[in-house]
């Protein structure tokens, strides 16, 4: 579990469940927990707020084992490595985090504020908004052949590699996840098999040349038509296509890989420009909503690209931009951290 830092050094303004602050960040993730930092660094007050338990985002949730290889600065880090890192250089400002909370409503008060009602009954009152949440809320795509092993097998995630150590481990799916849990269960499991219904693949070509570089068994044009065991999953059948043969392979571990589905929940009834499931914003990551902000991979514009990388960028460009709309007298820029003192 990733240790969170609950409450603000500097005081907030807050009467029962009324708070009050100068940025509301909706959306824990990896951009969302920088905009905090940044947000700090730039004097403000500031309150995060997440529907997920925990702070991390997609990043907690679906791969926290997993190796991260495009953050600027490190070869590679892992998922709970990174997030850990950004929690503490939030913490040197002391926001406050409320998880397991969802933002649900947005007005404005009379002096132009916004202000945000959650599902656990809370009126925030910010000076302004940024949205930083991701691909919104997700729900993985199952796999209907093993739904009553879920959890006695069958998973979606991988958020311990050592829950797999020994076992006979079959992957579903052709994308970055499937790919990259193969290689990172590869040196741990007894057996490691891919299958995948197309011979065609969304993952990285390197990705895959590394798989099929490996031990890892890759079985294409096929699907996993039966998930079988006592209690717990024992064996699956695997029905190819072309030949219309089914083979029995053993399995005590079954991850589907297979994608998720996302919508962005209350907030798609905000006023929001949104394409499709992505928040339209401009080149100071403004909405078309006064003083709402979005950044990360919930944006998009011309020529978007969706790395942890750029929503950093995304998310200083968001707070510096509110914080000149909020102190007119602020510089947009307010020089490099390494010009500051102490």
């Amino acid at each position: 579990m990733i240790s969170v830092p609950v409450m603000t050094t500097t005081p907030l303004a807050s009467t029962g469940t009324e708070l009050d602050v100068d940025i509301l960040i909706i959306g824990a993730g990896p951009a969302g927990l920088y905009g905090a930092y940044y947000a700090g660094f730039r004097g403000l007050r500031v309150a995060v707020v997440d529907a997920l338990a925990e702070p991390g985002g997609q990043v907690s949730a679906m791969y926290p084992e997993k190796a991260i290889l495009d953050i600027a600065g490190f070869p590679s880090v892992r998922g709970r490595d990174l997030v850990e890192g950004l929690l503490a250089q939030a913490d040197q400002f002391g926001p406050t985090y409320l998880l397991g909370e969802q933002a649900q409503s947005l007005t404005h008060d009379a002096a132009g504020n916004a202000v945000v009602g959650t599902s656990k009954g809370r009126s925030i009152t910010a000076g302004a908004v940024i949205i930083t949440g991701g691909i919104g809320t997700f729900t993985p795509r199952p796999l209907t052949s093993g739904l009553d092993f879920l959890d006695r097998g069958l998973s979606y995630f991988v958020p311990e590699l050592s829950a797999h150590v020994g076992k006979d481990v079959v992957i579903v799916g052709g994308g970055d996840s499937a790919f990259d849990w193969a290689i990172h269960l590869e040196s741990i499991a007894r057996s490691v098999t891919l299958v995948h219904r197309r011979d065609k693949f969304r993952a990285h070509k390197s990705t895959v040349a590394k798989v099929y570089d490996s031990s890892v068994q890759v079985l294409v044009n096929a699907d996993v038509s039966d998930v079988r065991g006592n209690g717990w999953i024992s064996e699956v059948d695997i029905a190819r296509k072309l030949d219309k043969t089914t083979t029995t392979i053993p399995a005590q571990s079954v991850i589907a890989a297979l994608g998720f589905t996302a919508d962005l929940g209350p907030m798609a009834e905000w006023g929001i420009d949104i394409d499709t499931r992505h928040i339209i914003v401009n080149t100071r990551m403004e909405t078309n909503v006064r003083r709402v902000y979005a950044a990360g991979d919930i944006t998009d514009y011309p020529g978007k690209v969706r790395l942890i990388a750029v929503g950093f960028g995304e998310a200083a460009t968001a707070v510096n931009n509110a914080a000149a709309v909020l102190d007119p007298e602020a510089e947009i820029f307010p020089g490099h951290s390494t010009e500051q003192e102490g």
